[in-house]
């Protein structure tokens, strides 16, 4: 049995890495398919109008027949009237027992029902024989039994029109749900799907670097242990701005970000479509090997995790180890807190590093989502992209402006916004 690095690998082994990209493409397809895109969205508006406008039309029609059943009753009067009057008389002479071992051989009278004191009784046709079948109350008049009916038909003609309201509102929604798509289209906006699942770096912070390589760093104390027990391994490399409290960041040197060969055509224009992979560096030993230049951009995004963004400083510090120099080990007496190691031996600096971001338009594996990263490998992979630097707009607003321009989500939008406030430079993301 031959060990391999992962699911997706085993998978691609198997089937083809062909199928990989065909379930990506069908995925983008589904954004123009799917529920939370405006033309699903249209779809379901004419469905649920359909729908409404069968609903009115039964409702017209049992009111039509219920009334004339009604006008029936009236018109025979004393048919009606004979049949309730025998029909009584039989039960107070036989009782309902007996009368229901009577009943299969009277013409006029289908079935009967003593939890409900009620008769299926027929009406006279054109000819004089049984015809259509009405049900009688026998406590009731002739009368009575008549102005059921037509309580019935009001009845009907009443959900009639709450139908024809809904319809009215319904095909508003619609014509609003068109120009909204329309206007989305124009713009290159998406509709971000509603996902119970995300993809497995979203947990983290996150960013791509030059080659397609994923930087992962720990939200708070807790995220750091789970990034360097979990996703720190022998061939990645440990990033950590030169601040307390800063994030510990993994350069993953196989995991990442690359283009996708066959994106689809319902992917607007100007947003890039990107695929996972796990298999960057297949050639390489570890992640040391990579370029000094994606060092670099590893050790700014560090920095731009940390509370550097909001100190004021135009530059900061980071450095970067081997897996194997970080520990949880201290010397003898001494503790760490939660979320903190020990970086023995070398380290490698990291030194004049730009305070600036950059938030770029994708779709990865057919779910629309920001991608982040320096404005150097952004502007290589998304035509729409915006630089964020230290500012004073919060980020929540910039959030906002951003997720109403393109349609993504505003906390995917928020997850990958430095930690403070910020301005933004926009290279055609808000105004494609």
């Amino acid at each position: 049995m031959v060990a391999v690095a992962s699911l997706s690998v085993a998978y691609d082994a198997v089937f083809g890495s062909h199928d990989a990209a065909a379930f990506i493409r069908r995925e983008e397809e589904l954004l123009v398919d799917s529920g939370e895109d405006g033309g699903a969205i249209q779809a379901k508006l004419g469905r649920r109008a359909a729908q409404q406008k069968a609903a009115i039309q039964r409702f017209h029609e049992r009111a039509a027949i219920t009334q004339e059943l009604g006008k029936s009753i009236q018109d025979n009067w004393e048919h009606v009237d004979s049949l309730l009057l025998q029909f009584n008389e039989a039960v107070v002479s036989d009782g309902w027992e007996g009368v229901m071992d009577k009943i299969q051989d009277v013409p006029w009278i289908d079935s009967a029902d003593p939890a409900k004191q009620t008769v299926v009784a027929y009406l006279p046709d054109e000819d004089g024989e049984p015809g259509a079948s009405i049900t009688l109350e026998v406590s009731n008049t002739v009368h009575q039994n008549a102005q059921r009916y037509f309580e019935e038909a009001r009845s009907q003609k009443n959900k009639a029109k709450g139908a024809e309201t809904a319809l009215a509102s319904t095909e508003k929604s619609r014509e609003r749900a068109e120009k909204q798509a329309a206007k989305d289209a124009a713009a290159g906006r998406l509709r971000a799907k509603k996902r119970s699942k995300r993809f497995w770096f979203e947990r983290h912070r996150w960013a791509i670097l030059s080659g397609g390589h994923l930087l992962i760093g720990g939200r708070d104390a807790k995220g750091n242990d789970v990034v360097v027990r979990k996703h720190l391994t022998s061939n990645d490399l440990y990033f950590h701005a030169d601040l307390h409290g800063a994030p510990s960041c993994s350069l993953k040197l196989k995991d990442g970000l690359v283009p996708n060969q066959n994106p689809s055509e319902a992917i607007p224009e100007g947003v890039a479509s990107l695929q996972i992979v796990q298999n960057l560096g297949d050639e390489m030993e570890d992640a040391r090997q990579l370029p000094d230049s994606v060092h670099s951009e590893a050790a700014q995004v560090a920095v731009c995790w940390s509370r550097a963004w909001g100190s004021g400083g135009a530059a900061a510090i980071a450095f970067h180890a081997r897996p194997s120099q970080v520990s949880k080990t201290t010397e003898s007496g001494e503790s760490l807190a939660r979320g903190s190691f020990v970086v023995r031996g070398q380290r490698n600096w990291h030194r004049d590093l730009p305070l600036e971001m950059a938030i770029g338009m994708a779709v990865v594996n057919g779910v629309p989502i920001p991608v982040s990263g320096t404005p150097s490998t952004i502007s290589q992979y998304c035509q729409r992209w915006a630089k964020i630097i230290p500012g004073r707009e919060k980020k929540e607003s910039v959030a906002n402006r951003i997720a109403k321009a393109t349609g993504l989500a505003q906390d995917d939008l928020l997850s990958c916004l430095p930690p403070g406030n910020c301005s933004l430079e926009d290279y055609g993301l808000i105004q494609s």
